[in-house]
């Protein structure tokens, strides 16, 4: 199977298991946004915890030039390495959330 085909199947399952886990506060819907022609991948929380308003990304995972972009990641899931446990190589991850000089420290990709 072609590498970028492999990576949307595998950030796809990802990305929807982790939007069925029920939320326990409030009523909230969290559901998965796939833009598979531009490569862009979302989760999104969206709904009420009582009077609180919540709207927002919570994951969200680009692929660009081969490899896979974490843009944002506002869960206590380990992304990255849920990544390599489902087979991607280490250097085809970046950690887009980290400044450009930093990510040669992470143990990831540099980009």
């Amino acid at each position: 199977m072609d590498t970028i085909v492999s990576y949307r199947n595998i950030i796809q399952s990802l990305l929807t298991a982790y939007a069925a886990i029920p939320i326990a506060n409030g009523k909230i819907d969290c559901y998965t946004v796939f833009d598979t022609k531009q490569d862009h991948y979302q989760v999104m929380n969206v709904g009420w915890d009582g009077h609180r308003r919540v709207y927002g990304c919570v994951l969200h995972l680009d692929i660009k030039e081969g490899k896979i972009w974490i843009e944002q990641n506002m869960t206590e899931m380990m992304v990255a390495e849920e990544l390599v446990a489902r087979g991607v190589a280490k250097e085809d991850i970046i950690l887009g959330f980290q400044a450009p000089e930093m990510r040669e420290y992470t143990g990831y990709g540099v980009a």
